[in-house]
């Protein structure tokens, strides 16, 4: 297997484990945690966590599609959006469950990865020769 069809498999495996979380801690948010999340008033946060989590589950999906030239840059866009949501929706769901306040200035760090990502989008794009 060569090193594309590593990238691939492993982008692929990041958005199916991205997207299964993502739908299932909107779920247990949902349902699990609904009153607990109220009643600490915490639910605008969670959903939050969700939206962005699953977005870029969805994101990293739409990578298995794009041009084969483009793999070493959008394994570098995986790694910014995987560890952005894992530092930016994974803090905000532990501080919604109650967790250390130590835990808020990750969020925006995990946010930076996630720009960082789209960051990467554009400067692929603007890399990018248009055919004539």
């Amino acid at each position: 297997m060569g090193h594309i069809q590593r990238d691939m498999k492993k982008i692929t495996l990041i958005a199916g484990i991205l997207g299964l979380t993502g739908v299932a801690l909107g779920a247990f948010g949902a349902h699990a945690l609904k009153d607990h999340l109220a009643g600490m008033g915490y639910t605008s946060t969670w959903e939050k966590a969700v939206l962005y989590h699953l977005l870029h589950a969805v994101a990293l999906f739409a990578l298995i599609r794009s041009p084969v030239e483009s793999w070493h840059q959008n394994s570098r866009l995986a790694g910014c959006w995987g560890l952005g949501v894992v530092l930016f929706s994974g803090s905000l769901y532990a501080i919604a469950l109650g967790g250390p306040r130590w835990l808020g200035p990750i969020t925006p760090v995990g946010g930076l990865f996630l720009i960082a990502g789209w960051a990467l989008v554009i400067s692929d794009a603007l890399r990018k020769k248009v055919a004539s």
